[in-house]
């Protein structure tokens, strides 16, 4: 059964925040598809907005969405980026669809700030959870029950896994890969990237 990845697109959205996962899973399917072509797809790899319009990712890149919350396939996994998300916690259509979808996902991860919407949304009460270094504090500070983690790649929560800035987000993915499909294919695909894996420790 091809599983559904769902990428969340914003304004001022970090580029590796979502493009780094975006390469682990559709290169985790390439290289499934290399190792079993007469199989279905793996993964199937989309992004969310909350409309249709162009998504001017932070420092100017702009991106077209593929679907909007109103109207998307069926979501097996999330995952929110970070970025200027400041705007994003505002916007309660977008804390509810975060916290709709969660019982219907097998998996909801964030990467960098996306912790903060995931927070907002109420998905990790009493969990604990990592960011970038830098928002550490402020995550803190905004969510006191939360158990706030510095010096984390990521951290696995079961069904919520959240992972610190920018790059950890690809070891986050592959290690996505891994829960998802073994650990064999996230061994595959890091090498097919180039990547040398940082696993958590």
């Amino acid at each position: 059964m091809t599983i559904a990845i769902a990428i969340y697109l914003f304004p001022d959205v970090e580029v590796l925040d979502f493009a780094g996962p975006y390469e682990v899973f559709t290169t985790a399917n390439r290289v499934f598809k290399r190792q079993n072509p007469e199989a279905e797809d793996l993964f199937r790899v989309f992004t969310v907005a909350r409309d249709p319009n162009l998504v001017r990712a932070r420092a100017g890149l702009e991106v077209r969405p593929d679907f909007t919350i109103q109207s998307h396939p069926i979501v097996d996994v999330l995952v929110v980026p970070g970025g200027v998300i400041t705007a994003e916690l505002k916007r309660t259509e977008v804390i509810h669809w975060i916290a709709d979808q969660h019982p219907k996902n097998t998996l909801t991860a964030s990467v960098c700030t996306g912790v903060f919407l995931l927070a907002k949304a109420g998905l990790l009460h009493g969990k604990s959870a990592t960011t970038h270094w830098e928002d550490i504090a402020d995550l803190q500070l905004m969510f006191p029950e939360l158990s706030v983690q510095e010096n984390r790649r990521w951290i696995d929560e079961g069904s919520v896994i959240t992972s610190a800035g920018i790059s950890a987000g690809i070891d986050m993915s592959l290690h996505l890969v891994e829960r998802l499909a073994g650990r064999a294919l996230s061994l595959a695909t890091a090498r097919q990237m180039e990547v040398e894996w940082q696993e958590n420790t």
